[in-house]
C-alpha cells in the first residue's frame, strides 16, 4: 500500500529504469562490434567507449545501485559536515526485478501510489557525448537502444508505464526516420539532449536551426511530447578551459566550479529553441523540461525579457510569451512551487520524483508536502493533470 492516498491521479513525469548490460549491443550491427564494451578494472566493471573507459556512471551495470532517495537529506539541509558522496549515499542495494522489468515496476507504482509514469533510461546519457565525433556511430547506438526499449518494456505498458526513446539528431533524415519509428509502436514522448547537436567534422549547431525544421514539422505533426532531460550535454569541455583538464563530466565527482553553471546547458537549449525562432515556427510543439530544477528559470526571464525591449526586430514574437506557451517544468521537490507557478502559471508545472535515482525522493507521493501554497485544485494539476493533458493523444 502506499503511504498515504491522495484524492487526485498521480503522474509521475521522471521515472527512471536500470538498463542490463545488453541494452547498447543486442540490435547493434555487425560493423560496429567493440564499440561498447564492458571491461574489468581493478576488480570492478566499467564501460568502455571505442577503448576509452567512462566513469560518467561509476557502476554502468547496475547490479549494485544506491538506495531511492539517499540523497534526500543533502538536498533539504545540505551538506554542513562535508560528508563524501559515498557517506552520502550510504549503504547501496542490489538492484531488484523492478528497476529492470516492466511488470515487476507496475506492481512497485501501485506500492507507491503512481498511477502513470514517464520511463527514462540511465545509462543513455552518456551515449552522445562520447561519440560526437562519430555521428553514423550515435545514429546506430541510438537505434539500437530503442529497440532495446521497446522489447523490454514496450513504449506503452498498461497504458501506465510511456517508457521515453531517444531521439539523435547530426543527420535530419535518420532522426525523422528514427522518430517514424518509435511512433508507429506507440511511443507518446521523446527524449532529445540538451545540448548542441554532434555534426561531421566536428562542427556543432543547435537543434533550433532551420536546418532541422524537417524534423520538428514531423513532430509537431505526431503530437508526441518532447522531453530534454538532464544529461551529459558536452559542457564539462567549458568548465576544463577554466581548470586545465581534460577530464569527462563525472556528475556524481563533487566540483564548486561545474556545480554554479549546472543549469547553463538547458538555459542555452531553451533560449536557443526561441531566441532562434523554432518555437515560434512551430507553435503546436509541447516541451518539457525534466530534472533539472527551476532556479534557472527566473534569470532566462529576465533576459529574454530584456534582449526584446532592446532588439524587438530579432524576434517573431515576445520571446516570455514564446516561453510560457510551450515550456513546462518538473522542478525539484525542495523548490518554491508556487513561485514558479507565478512565473509561468501552474498549467506549467510537473510532478517528478526521478525514482529510484538517489537525488529523488523514497516515497514519490510526498512531492504533495511541498506544495503547500497551492489549493487542492492546482495540486491535481502538478501531481499528475497537466503532464495527463500533454500525454493525451
Amino acid at each position: 500500500m502506499p503511504s498515504r492516498t491522495l484524492p487526485f491521479p498521480l503522474f509521475d513525469a521522471d521515472n527512471h529504469l536500470y538498463e542490463t548490460r545488453e541494452a547498447l549491443t543486442r540490435f547493434l550491427p555487425k560493423e560496429y562490434d567493440g564499440a561498447i564494451e564492458y571491461v574489468d578494472v581493478r576488480g570492478r566493471t566499467k564501460i568502455a567507449i571505442r577503448g576509452q573507459i567512462s566513469e560518467y556512471i561509476p557502476n554502468p551495470t547496475f547490479d549494485v545501485v544506491a538506495r531511492p532517495g539517499a540523497m534526500e537529506e543533502y538536498f533539504k539541509v545540505g551538506n554542513p559536515d562535508g560528508k563524501t558522496r559515498r557517506e552520502i549515499f550510504g549503504e547501496p542495494m542490489r538492484a531488484i526485478p523492478a528497476f529492470r522489468e516492466p511488470g515487476p515496476r507496475l506492481e512497485l507504482l501501485d506500492e507507491l501510489g503512481i498511477q502513470r509514469s514517464l520511463m527514462f533510461p540511465t545509462l543513455a546519457s552518456l551515449i552522445e557525448e562520447r561519440m560526437k565525433d562519430d555521428p553514423e556511430l550515435i545514429h546506430a547506438v541510438i537505434h539500437a537502444l530503442n529497440q532495446w526499449l521497446h522489447e523490454t518494456w514496450g513504449f506503452v505498458y498498461k497504458d501506465r508505464i510511456f517508457t521515453v526513446p531517444v531521439i539523435t539528431l547530426p543527420f535530419v533524415d535518420k532522426a525523422i526516420d528514427e522518430l517514424n519509428w518509435v511512433v508507429e509502436r506507440g511511443a507518446r514522448a521523446i527524449l532529445v539532449r540538451p545540448a548542441p547537436v554532434p555534426g561531421v567534422g566536428g562542427v556543432t549547431r543547435s537543434f533550433a536551426l532551420p536546418e532541422f525544421d524537417p524534423f520538428w514539422k514531423r513532430v509537431q505533426e505526431t503530437g508526441v511530447l518532447v522531453t530534454f532531460h538532464s544529461s551529459d550535454s558536452g559542457y564539462a569541455n567549458y568548465a576544463n578551459d577554466w581548470e586545465g583538464s581534460t577530464r569527462e563530466f563525472l556528475p556524481f565527482k563533487p566540483n564548486a566550479f561545474r556545480q554554479v553553471n549546472e543549469w547553463r546547458p538547458i538555459e542555452d537549449a531553451v533560449s536557443s529553441m526561441i531566441c532562434h525562432g523554432m518555437l515560434s515556427r512551430f507553435p503546436e510543439l509541447k516541451i518539457a523540461v525534466i530534472e533539472q530544477g527551476a532556479a534557472w528559470v527566473e534569470p532566462v526571464l529576465g533576459r529574454l525579457a530584456d534582449v526584446y525591449k532592446k532588439m524587438p526586430h530579432e524576434f517573431q514574437e515576445n520571446p516570455v510569451d514564446v516561453f510560457k506557451r510551450h515550456i513546462h517544468i518538473s522542478p525539484f521537490w525542495e523548490e518554491d512551487m508556487a513561485a514558479l507557478g507565478d512565473l509561468i502559471g501552474i498549467e506549467r508545472i510537473l510532478f517528478g520524483s526521478d525514482y529510484p535515482h538517489p537525488e529523488g525522493l523514497a516515497d514519490p507521493v510526498t512531492y504533495v508536502d511541498f506544495l503547500g501554497k497551492l489549493d487542492d485544485t492546482d495540486k491535481a494539476k502538478v501531481m499528475g493533470g497537466n503532464l495527463a493533458r500533454l500525454m493525451a493523444p
